[in-house]
């Protein structure tokens, strides 16, 4: 499918660098795909370097290096300094298990510009029991502490789901405490392995009320201290989140194995063509690959986006969720209130059941 647009072909300003599937932890949210790309076949240090540089000829600005866990990468080090070499932004999104205080100051010698390190909790048992991993809530404070200490910007990611959903200002209490200048509530998003977790992990809409009214608050109380972004959860908001800022529009993503994609899940829709950069160079890929241009722009949309005001702003909702839920990757994304699905969608949402989570091993 065409861009709708094709005088216009934006820059992507994100790069998402998978450096690995390899983690310590057993998410049950866990949002890499359900097929993990194996040691043997990561891309190697030579080529992340080049990516890099295509990346920052691209206009791309800043770098996510994440996982899996990127620590698992014996080259870590080495990539973060290609990474800075070549100009870009470098953020480091960490499980802050796997890392060692050595590695964290080898990083910042390296020119490592911020750390993002996930909480699952305020409380130590719970985080850990949700992680899947005793000892990582610790482990967790000390390399967040190594990073404050090294005078490097600190973001918390907090993950947000019904077991803790009650516990988010205790939880920005933490991040204020370890010294943190962003906090990112993020809900879970139901792909990959948190759709087999979706229902024990589902916050009832009550408490996702309560959970937005003292975010607000929080927002009120910490202003000047701390910044807290947070969005509604998909399931429980009237209009769909905006695909990554629109599909092949700011950003891309690069796995392990070297497959660029639009976004983050992107592989959960079938028959659709990736790109490698064994194989190609990113312009390529993000000009005139397949996948990219399978949903750039709006023309693909069907009614009642056509039509709607908001089509250039939220750009029809998620095309992974669509096709989760309906089977159709073009398809208006359900959580959209005028989604002729959108009753699906509720439903999904009143469906909360304390099961045992399946953990990633």
């Amino acid at each position: 499918m065409a861009n709708s647009d094709a005088t216009t072909l934006h820059k992507p300003l994100g790069l998402l660098a998978e450096l690995t599937h390899r983690c310590p932890l057993g998410c049950p949210y866990c949002s890499n795909p359900l097929a993990l790309d194996k040691r043997a076949d990561e891309l190697d240090t030579a080529t992340w370097m080049r990516v890099f540089k295509e990346a920052a000829g691209l206009g791309v600005l800043q770098v996510h290096l994440s996982g899996g866990e990127p620590g698992a990468r014996r080259d870590l080090v080495e990539i973060a300094s290609g990474a800075r070499d070549a100009g870009l932004y470098t953020n480091l999104i960490t499980s802050g298990v796997g890392i060692t205080t050595r590695t964290m100051r080898d990083l910042w010698e390296a020119g490592l510009d911020h750390v993002q390190v996930s909480i699952q909790d305020a409380d130590a048992v719970s985080a850990d029991h949700i992680a899947g991993y005793k000892g990582g809530f610790q482990r967790k404070h000390a390399l967040a502490a190594e990073a404050v200490r090294l005078g490097l910007m600190l973001t918390v990611n907090l993950v947000v789901h019904r077991a803790n959903i009650e516990r988010i200002g205790a939880m920005v209490d933490l991040a204020l405490a370890l010294k943190a200048s962003r906090i990112e509530i993020a809900h879970v998003q139901y792909y990959g392995w948190a759709l087999k977790n979706r229902a024990a992990l589902m916050p009832t809409r009550e408490q996702v009320e309560r959970a937005a009214a003292e975010v607000e608050e929080l927002r009120l109380r910490h202003k000047g201290k701390i910044v807290i972004d947070a969005v509604v959860p998909d399931y429980h908001a009237r209009f769909p989140k905006p695909c990554v800022g629109g599909w092949g529009r700011r950003s891309l993503n690069v796995t392990p194995s070297g497959k660029v994609l639009p976004c983050h899940a992107a592989e959960s829709i079938p028959d659709l063509e990736f790109w490698n950069v064994r194989d190609h160079s990113l312009e390529d890929i993000w000009t005139s690959s397949p996948a990219f241009n399978a949903f750039r722009g709006t023309a693909f949309l069907p009614e009642p986006c056509a039509s709607c005001d908001r089509r250039e702003i939220d750009f029809g909702g998620c095309r992974c969720q669509a096709f989760l839920l309906t089977g159709d990757a073009r398809a208006t994304d359900p959580v959209c209130h005028l989604s002729p699905n959108h009753g699906l969608v509720a439903e999904l949402a009143e469906v909360q059941e304390d099961l045992a989570y399946a953990y990633r091993r």
